[in-house]
């Protein structure tokens, strides 16, 4: 049987004695069929090796499902997205339920890499875009475990992150990576912030949710906790000090707010230190007030670092 890559090389091979005609007439014959062989192996995964079965309704209602929160707490699992996402939980043996992906993806996976994975289903293009979040799919999305809810009783000695009413996944993502990209490992969430598996949050933070310990909980009697044990709460606020020239210390808390009404009255209580970015802008006239909050953490969280 001809394969994919017997058609590649009579693409490259092709004679260059032939007349010119004839010469490019073969190459871009052959790089045709290469590409049309190349759709056809994605869309029809029983053409290639596996032991799988196909994505069928029941399970692709239940994947479309965990896209929503209640689903998600009711089965103790969420969705990862994207080759490179899915293939760090794979290396790093995170336990995923179903790895719904692309037979070429699949076929590319050694058998350790296999052994964490309780069911890998071949999925063409088509049942991927019905599956996933995204608007152009990628070539794999796994189902994934959550891990334990484990609460912070101890807040001395490193930095940890505090996040008020976080609304956008986006940021609860982008905040969550610059946190594994500066070395803190602790994150605590208010209950009202949004959820951390959401689709488009674990998007964000591009794998980083698993070097960081989340937590949700009640802010108020952590903070509280926090300022019995004599540990620093830094609240990011626009009327704070100027962070390059606050003390900073390598252990505390940094406490960040909602994205249009920053910390809350009932929290800001706690605050033993306000801080802000200050604007380094020759005018204010374009209507920029301050940071989006994600941006604003990795400019927060390198200046702790750099200390």
């Amino acid at each position: 049987m001809v394969g994919l890559h017997d058609i590649e090389t009579k693409a490259i091979t092709a004679k260059k004695t032939d007349s010119p005609t004839r010469f490019l007439f073969k190459r871009y014959f052959f790089k045709f069929c290469a590409n049309e062989f190349r759709k056809y192996i994605n869309n029809n995964p029983f053409d290639v090796d596996n032991n799988g079965d196909m994505l069928s309704k029941n399970k692709t209602n239940y994947i479309i499902s965990l896209q929503k929160k209640k689903s998600r707490e009711k089965e103790k699992l969420y969705i990862v997205e994207g080759d490179k996402i899915v293939m760090e939980y794979i290396s790093a043996g995170v336990p995923i339920k179903i790895l719904a992906a692309n037979p070429v993806f699949i076929n590319s996976l050694k058998y350790p890499e296999k052994e964490s994975i309780e069911e890998i289903v071949p999925t063409s293009y088509e049942e991927l875009k019905k599956i996933s979040s995204l608007k152009t799919p990628h070539n794999a999305l796994a189902v994934v475990k959550m891990p334990d809810n484990i609460p912070l009783n101890n807040f001395s000695g490193s930095l940890c992150v505090a996040l008020d009413y976080i609304q956008d996944p986006g940021n609860m993502g982008t905040i969550i990576r610059a946190a594994a990209w500066f070395g803190i490992k602790q994150i605590i969430c208010s209950a009202n912030c949004v959820d951390v598996f959401n689709p488009k949050s674990v998007q964000a933070s591009m794998g980083a949710i698993l070097k960081v310990n989340i937590f949700y909980g009640n802010l108020e009697k952590m903070l509280d906790l926090a300022n019995r044990q004599k540990v620093p709460v830094y609240g990011a606020t626009l009327d704070g000090d100027s962070i390059y020239d606050t003390i900073l210390s390598r252990e505390g808390i940094i406490l960040l707010g909602n994205e249009s009404r920053g910390i809350s009255k009932n929290i800001s209580k706690y605050v033993t230190q306000k801080i802000t970015i200050p604007f380094f802008g020759e005018t204010n006239s374009f209507g920029i007030e301050s940071l989006n909050v994600g941006m604003a953490a990795s400019v927060i969280f390198s200046e702790f670092s750099r200390r």
